[in-house]
């Protein structure tokens, strides 16, 4: 029997759907445009009911129908009556509506775009936050088997991470501390002239660098270039499928490719630190011999005079925290890699951006408790 629809606008404003006949997809398609246009265009018309009796067999054409139609009416704010349609069909018609489409979903505004926005880098910060902490139990536990000498890994491998962690960043380590030392000395040339105490520069300059800036400083380059390395190198191992081969090998790939990265860096820090340290007061005493007129002889006895050893350790300390969290960051962004070429550019920029944020927050949090202490 062949599909039939019809529509009859009663007297209490209601549009009564009629539907007769086998609603099949093999049938010949029935023109719903009646019904549409009267729903689109007619505003006496206040609800919507269907009369299904003489309907026969159906399978989803009709619920095709019936969507379009109920859309349709809410769309423009008619009541709709499912009442007179059978109950698979009601059942079915209510799970095509229980889910709003798919792209209305994906393409759908916030109300406050920036409490967004917010909520989203929150969520974010504090998911790689459990991410980096779960990382952190994973490496001491790793350590724990160093201790005991369970730990498998190449010392010619811990070798060269030694070698590209010290040797190879003493060029950009000099350059930026010298440069930072005669900053350092030239604004407080200018400024101390003017009260005749130039010769405390030297102060200045020693004090700043030794226990500030040469490990901040020092931190920084090496998230850039050592931590950005560690997550690019572990990053495409990992994309490349070597670190499931490890794996299936047996070999810890936290032990073997982590352990010797972050030894290797802790170990060089408070090194190049004190290389930068040097440097900085070298740069100073360029720029205060120049300036201030004074001999260098001159210039470096006071700097010996206002550094102490609690300023040297105190620098020396912070360093090897700076080194291990900039590794730290750099092979958990490496281990939590994705699977293509763009992840590994995006775990790169991430550690150095990780690196960098947790050097900022150590910095702070050590230098508070340095007051406190008196050191």
């Amino acid at each position: 029997m062949e599909p039939g629809l019809s529509s009859v606008l009663t007297a209490e404003r209601e549009l009564t759907v009629t539907l007769s006949g086998d609603w099949s997809l093999l049938a010949e398609e029935v023109s719903l445009d009646e019904v549409l246009d009267a729903l689109a265009s007619d505003s006496v018309i206040e609800r919507v009911s269907f009369d299904a009796s003489g309907l026969g067999q159906w399978d989803s054409a009709l619920i095709i129908a019936l969507v379009a139609i109920r859309k349709t009416a809410e769309e423009q704010g008619r009541e709709v009556d499912e009442t007179g349609l059978p109950r698979g069909a009601r059942q079915l018609l209510e799970l095509a509506f229980a889910v709003p489409d798919r792209a209305e979903t994906e393409h759908r505004e916030p109300d406050n775009r920036f409490l967004y926005e917010v909520g989203e880098s929150t969520l974010s910060v504090l998911h790689e936050g459990r991410l980096f902490f779960a990382f952190t139990g994973r490496v001491t536990h790793a350590f724990g088997r160093l201790l005991r000498g369970k730990a498998a890994y190449s010392g010619r491998d811990f070798g060269q991470y030694v070698q590209e962690a010290g040797v190879e960043a003493l060029p950009i380590v000099s350059l930026i501390s010298l440069l930072i030392g005669m900053i350092f000395a030239f604004v407080g040339a200018m400024q101390l002239q003017y009260f005749g105490a130039g010769i405390y520069t030297a102060d200045l300059v020693g004090v700043a660098m030794v226990r500030e800036m040469a490990p901040i400083m020092t931190g920084i380059i090496m998230a850039g270039r050592t931590g950005a390395s560690y997550a690019a190198q572990i990053g495409t191992m990992k994309v490349n499928e070597e670190i499931d081969a490890l794996t299936t090998l047996g070999i810890n790939a936290i032990d073997y490719l982590v352990l010797p990265r972050i030894m290797a860096l802790v170990l060089m820090m408070p090194l190049l630190t004190l290389y930068a340290d040097f440097m900085g007061i070298v740069g100073g005493l360029l720029v205060g011999v120049v300036m201030l007129d004074i001999s260098p002889m001159q210039y470096l006895q006071q700097t010996l005079n206002a550094i102490t050893l609690s300023h040297l350790f105190g620098g020396l300390f912070k360093a090897t925290v700076y080194g291990s969290l900039v590794a730290m960051a750099g092979c958990q962004q490496g281990m939590a890699c994705g699977g293509s070429a763009l992840a590994v550019g995006q775990c790169t920029t991430r550690a150095v951006v990780m690196g960098i944020v947790a050097i900022v927050i150590s910095a702070s949090l050590l230098t508070i408790i340095y007051i406190n202490l008196g050191i």
